[in-house]
C-alpha cells in the first residue's frame, strides 16, 4: 500500500491567541492614542473608596465660627455626602470638648442622629460616629439622663453593645473604649439601672459586653448604692451570668461578686461567715455554691 505524501497530512490547529485582560486592553489603547509623552492618558478609576482620617480628640481644635456652624450641624449630620458626615461628626465632638453650652439645647438631636450613624454599613461612618459619642460622654456625663435626652441616650447605647459584639476588630475596640469612657463619666447607679436590661439580652455577644460595663459600674459603688439598686437583684445578676456561655460575662459575674463582698464585709470581723450566710440566704443552694466559689478566705 502506497504511503500517503507528507503533503496531505492534516494541518496542525493553530494555537488560540490568549486573551488580554479589560484593563491592560485598555491601558494599551490609551497608550496608543496618547503619543509618546502620554499627556492624553485618562487615569483608571480607583478601587478604594475616599480615606478617613480618624482624629483624636487630643488633636481636635476649637471651631473658629461655632455661633454659625450649630445652625446647621443637624442638616450637615443628614447629608447624603457620607464624608461630610464625618466631618460634620467631628464638628460634633469640637462642639462637645469645647462649645458645649451650645451643642447641649440641641443634644437629644444629635444622640440620635450619631446612633442612627452607628448602623450606617460603611466601618468610617461607623467609627467616627462611636468617637462622637465617646467625646459626648466625657463632655456632658450624667446630662444624658435628662428626660429630654433619655430615650436617645438608651438608642445610642444600644448600638454601642451591637458595635461592640461585631466582628470588625477596629469598629469593636473603639465601641469597647467609649464604653469604658462611658461608665468612667456617668454616676454609676442610674447607668446600671439601664445596663441591667442588656444584661440578659437574647444575643449572647450584646450580654457579654453589657455584662463587663454592668461589673464597672458595680465596681464603683458603695454598699449604700448597691442597697438602692437592691442587693438580692445584684447577687441574681451575677449568679446568672456566672452560667453564662461566652467567658467574658463569666468574668463579669465574678467581678461583680467580689465587688459585693468587698462592700458587705468592709466592716466586719467574720467576713466568710456573713458573706456565706447573705448568698445561702438569697440564692438557690446550687447558685450560692458557685458564687461562694469565687471569693476566697
Amino acid at each position: 500500500m502506497a504511503l500517503r505524501p507528507i503533503d496531505n497530512a492534516l494541518p496542525t490547529t493553530p494555537e488560540r491567541p490568549k486573551k488580554q485582560p479589560k484593563v491592560a486592553l485598555a491601558t494599551q489603547k490609551q497608550q496608543d492614542r496618547a503619543g509618546v509623552n502620554g499627556e492624553n492618558i485618562v487615569p483608571l478609576p480607583s478601587s478604594g473608596d475616599a480615606t478617613v482620617d480618624y482624629v483624636s480628640s487630643d488633636n481636635l481644635k476649637p471651631l473658629s465660627d461655632p455661633e454659625v456652624k450649630i445652625q446647621s450641624l443637624v442638616e450637615d449630620l443628614d447629608s447624603k455626602n457620607w464624608t461630610k458626615v464625618c466631618e460634620s461628626l467631628n464638628d460634633v465632638r469640637r462642639f462637645a470638648m469645647y462649645h458645649s453650652s451650645l451643642l447641649f439645647p440641641i443634644l437629644g438631636k444629635i444622640v440620635l442622629v450619631v446612633a442612627k450613624t452607628m448602623r450606617n454599613p460603611r466601618s468610617a461612618l461607623c467609627k467616627t460616629a462611636i468617637m462622637a459619642a465617646a467625646d459626648i460622654f466625657n463632655a456632658f456625663g450624667d446630662k444624658l439622663h435628662d428626660p429630654e435626652i433619655s430615650d436617645a441616650f438608651d438608642g445610642l447605647l444600644l448600638q454601642l453593645l451591637l458595635k461592640a459584639s461585631q466582628d470588625k476588630r477596629f469598629v469593636c475596640e473603639e465601641a469597647d473604649r467609649a464604653l469604658g469612657l462611658m461608665v468612667g463619666s456617668m454616676a454609676p447607679l442610674p447607668l446600671l439601672q439601664k445596663m441591667r436590661v442588656y444584661g440578659s439580652h437574647k444575643n449572647l455577644r450584646v450580654r457579654a459586653k453589657a455584662a463587663v460595663s454592668l461589673s464597672r459600674c458595680v465596681s464603683k459603688m458603695g454598699l449604700q448604692e448597691m442597697e438602692q439598686f437592691g442587693l438580692v437583684e445584684l447577687i441574681e445578676v451575677a449568679a446568672d451570668l456566672l452560667n453564662d456561655r461566652l467567658p467574658e460575662a463569666r468574668d463579669a459575674a465574678r467581678s461583680v461578686a467580689t465587688s459585693m463582698y468587698e462592700a458587705l464585709t468592709k466592716d466586719s470581723e467574720e467576713k466568710m461567715e456573713l458573706w456565706q450566710s447573705f448568698c445561702q440566704s438569697k440564692l438557690p443552694p446550687i447558685h450560692a455554691l458557685s458564687i461562694l466559689k469565687i471569693v476566697k478566705p
